[in-house]
């Protein structure tokens, strides 16, 4: 018993157990997605969270601790996200096309998360740090947390709340469209990149390129108006 527990603590302080643990997780929580028969209610981002969540709460791991390991996985996020230029190159002819359309459904889109995060956190009675760290939740998260410091509010709290709408757009994001009746691929992927960022374009991946491709545009596109119109309507409302 002295000896596994002595192993524990070894593993525990080694920044490649905390790689490991998160690549498992995913994995584990990607075939429970595929055995589930890929239903949204079990997203692998949610299911790997909890896992590696309920680790370091058991083990009692610090956040600091497990980031020394896991951030080779973070720094990989800037090349995937510089590769979904690929797949967006691939249907060009649809955007230059339909690119009214698509700066209309932005600016929409955008104003909208912006402005049903801050007026719903104000109806509830929400402080004005917590209207700066709700407001560019639909952003993904390094833009988000940039806007949320700049304006006073608490950039760890923005990043939850970034994690919070991205999968929660990714699990009942198709459905709502299934719902009102939008069937078009390039409508879809828009919509959920708008609304759900970096997790729901992934999970439009999944389900049609042409639906990731302009997830991904939606996704890089908020981002700047976001970054934009934030401010703006802080200065006017504030």
């Amino acid at each position: 018993m002295h000896s596994l527990q002595e192993t524990w603590v070894y593993l525990n302080a080694s920044p490649l157990f905390h790689l490991t643990l998160t690549l498992v997780a995913f994995q584990l929580a990607s075939w429970m997605f595929e055995k589930g028969g890929r239903n949204p209610l079990l997203n692998p981002v949610l299911g790997a969270v909890i896992l590696v969540v309920s680790v370091l709460y058991i083990s009692g791991t610090d956040y600091g601790t497990y980031f020394e390991g896991a951030q080779f996985v973070h720094f990989l996020l800037g090349p995937a996200t510089v590769s979904l230029a690929i797949p967006l190159y691939r249907h060009w002819h649809k955007v230059r096309r339909s690119a009214l359309a698509i700066g209309v459904s932005l600016l929409t889109g955008s104003l909208v998360a912006i402005l049903t995060s801050v007026g719903t956190a104000w109806a509830f009675g929400g402080s004005e740090v917590l209207l700066a760290s709700i407001a560019p939740k639909s952003a993904t998260a390094p833009v988000a947390m940039a806007i949320s410091q700049e304006l006073g509010g608490l950039p760890s709290l923005t990043a939850v709340m970034v994690i919070v709408s991205g999968i929660l757009g990714a699990m009942f994001g198709p459905m709502l469209l299934n719902l009102i009746g939008v069937k078009d691929w390039s409508a879809r992927g828009l919509a959920i990149g708008t609304a759900s960022h970096g997790i729901g374009t992934a999970r439009a991946f999944q389900v049609n390129e042409t639906a990731g491709a302009f997830s991904g545009l939606a996704m890089g596109l908020n981002a700047v108006a976001t970054a934009l119109l934030v401010p703006i309507l802080w200065g006017l409302l504030f």
